[in-house]
């Protein structure tokens, strides 16, 4: 007997994914530069979802790096300082940063899309700058970071895949948290917020705790993300602040499709797989004028994304042959 859900398209194209995902390491065997960008690419799914989760309730950021680089310090230094494993330091290093997260969104809720945006990047900025300074150094260790634990010792047989199945769990537990708060009472009254803020001021919604809740939950799974990359590497610095980690999400998720809840992991497949496959062919800096037409071109003729293409095409087909005027 069949789910009646699977009967739907989109969930079948998700069965479909998840089982490509499994078989993944198999395919790319022993290589590691392939299985560290197939990790890369799960860990920004995570980051690109939480991002793109926010703006649901009508929210923008352009400094979310620094949920990134915080999940990634406050994990890192739990689980030294403390013994505990580092599984466990890396929820409780994200429950610290949600909590920064919602005071941030406090400050600043009332704000619209844009001044919000600059906030969150002028937060980025003053993180990094705390991190770096001398009475904190000894803590952060500077400019030249710390080594961190790995998620899987190498030590134990089988690691490189544990640690790939064990992100590929934590990306799939993060896009169904998402998936199901979307569905709820708590999602529609995020659309409404979004939509219209007065209106739903107007039907009983108070927008406040729903936008807190929406920075606190994207805040949330960004650090996770951020400490899951920092884990793989078993290093932290300061540039995991950088401008650019603030703005990969933006661009994956407007790429695949801004407010839908494939678009982000869509965009983030494309662009790192044409971000490698043009390294792979000796171009470096002209993989920034590529993205760069590819998220202009996008913006043009796709403003829903690479997630409405098909729809696209079909209705192109209408046209063409004269079944759409």
């Amino acid at each position: 007997m069949i789910p009646q859900f699977l009967q739907e398209r989109r969930y079948q194209f998700a069965v479909l994914a998840f089982i490509v995902a499994i078989l993944l390491p198999v395919i790319v065997g022993s290589n590691q530069y392939y299985r560290t960008v197939l990790i890369l690419m799960l860990i920004f799914i995570i980051y690109a979802s939480a991002w793109n989760f926010l703006t649901f309730s009508g929210q923008g950021s352009l400094g979310h790096a620094a949920f990134f680089g915080l999940g990634g310090y406050f994990s890192s230094l739990i689980a030294i300082n403390s013994g505990i494993p580092l599984i466990i330091a890396v929820f409780a290093g994200a429950c610290v940063t949600a909590g920064i997260g919602v005071l941030i969104g406090m400050t600043c809720v009332r704000l619209r899309e844009w001044f919000l945006a600059m906030v969150t990047f002028g937060f980025a900025v003053i993180i990094q700058t705390l991190i770096v300074i001398s009475q904190l150094s000894p803590i952060t260790g500077g400019w030249d970071g710390f080594a961190v634990p790995k998620l899987i010792p190498s030590s134990i047989p089988g690691s490189p895949n544990l640690e790939y199945y064990g992100i590929l769990a934590i990306a799939v537990g993060s896009i169904l948290v998402f998936h199901l708060l979307l569905k709820s009472k708590i999602g529609l009254a995020l659309a409404a917020i979004r939509e219209n803020e007065m209106e739903a001021k107007a039907s009983g919604i108070n927008p406040v705790p729903f936008k807190l809740f929406a920075f606190g939950i994207s805040s949330f799974i960004t650090a996770i993300a951020g400490a899951l990359e920092v884990c793989h590497f078993g290093y932290i610095s300061p540039e995991i602040f950088g401008t650019d980690i603030s703005f990969w999400p933006i661009i994956y998720s407007i790429t695949g499709g801004l407010g839908t809840l494939a678009g982000p992991i869509i965009g983030t497949i494309v662009i790192s797989l044409l971000w490698e496959g043009l390294n792979a062919l000796g171009f470096t800096y002209e993989r920034f004028i590529v993205i760069g037409i590819l998220l202009i071109l996008t913006i043009i003729f796709l403003p829903k994304g690479l997630v409405s293409l098909p729809e696209r095409l079909q209705y192109l087909k209408r046209i063409k042959t004269g079944d759409e005027k």
